[in-house]
């Protein structure tokens, strides 16, 4: 049944994505409206993780950083989707690199660096992966999760990789990054993800006791690669600028859980700075912190 729901949906996801970009916004616009008036699509969600993060903000302001949420979440969801047949130059003029960015990424590949990247889901996140394949000399590895629809799954793969990223799988990703070592590449970790509470490391971020996953600093130890973090900053609707700054040039000489924390305190800074372009509809407070006896 998935299979013939896959095929059936592939005509209309190709549609969408040869949608010039004023008629993709409008379907945008009528999506919002669904999810956000008709269905209320995780709203309860959405406006609790939002009062518990901004604790000084008014109802007001934080209903209008909601709404704004829900346009952003939409136009998002259909950007993916324009990967299967943008062209580079379009896809270089809506995502692009800021010179500093540019050039910390040359010096890294002229000192042959690989390099461990890491970043949060704000932003156009995808569009970023695809600009880093067309601007800069390293191999792109994008660490993720296999979709359990098969079809759903290549498609994705396709978007992912039309630009030349690749993609590993995230049980993979030590043993394959141990693998590619011999080769100039960028390894993209989306480090703002609900861990496994027992093996997390617990940061104070956006007011609340969270949960951050230790694998990005532990594998930039073992490997000694540099950590470079990432900020996707939405310039206009349609438009994003990607910022880069080294995080840490030694990880192996970092003290235990200081990666972790400066990753996590860069990220709070960028969602302050733009809140409504981060992914408030996840529950990325389910967990509370184990009690020690």
């Amino acid at each position: 049944m998935s299979t013939i729901i896959f095929y059936c949906l592939q005509p209309v996801i190709y549609g969408i994505s040869l949608l010039p970009f004023p008629l993709l916004y409008l379907l945008s616009d009528a999506m919002n409206g669904l999810l956000y008036y008709v269905l209320s699509y995780r709203k309860k969600v959405v406006m609790s993780n939002l009062r518990a993060s901004f604790p000084g903000k008014s109802e007001e302001e934080l209903k209008r950083i909601g709404k704004d949420f829900y346009h952003y979440l939409c136009d998002m969801f259909l950007e993916t989707f324009k990967t299967l047949t943008i062209s580079k130059e379009e896809m270089l003029k809506r995502c692009s690199f800021t010179p500093e960015t540019v050039q910390l990424f040359k010096e890294l590949a002229d000192k042959k660096q690989s390099v461990v990247l890491v970043m949060g889901h704000k932003g156009n996140w995808e569009w970023a992966g695809n600009t880093f394949s067309l601007l800069c000399e390293h191999q792109l590895y994008v660490i993720y999760h296999p979709l359990a629809n098969k079809d759903f799954n290549k498609l994705m793969y396709k978007m992912r990789t039309r630009f030349g990223t690749k993609l590993i799988a995230m049980q993979d990703t030590f043993r394959e990054m141990v693998k590619n070592r011999g080769e100039l590449n960028a390894t993209a970790f989306i480090a703002d993800q609900s861990p496994t509470p027992s093996t997390a490391q617990w940061v104070q971020f956006l007011h609340q006791d969270t949960p951050v996953s230790k694998g990005t600093e532990k594998i930039a130890q073992k490997m000694n690669s540099p950590v470079v973090y990432v900020s996707v900053h939405k310039v206009k609707r349609g438009y994003y600028s990607v910022e880069a700054a080294m995080l840490v040039a030694k990880p192996s000489e970092a003290a235990e859980g200081t990666i972790t924390v400066s990753h996590t305190r860069q990220l709070e800074r960028d969602i302050i700075e733009q809140p409504a372009t981060w992914l408030w509809s996840h529950r990325r407070w389910k967990h509370k912190r184990p009690q020690t006896v």
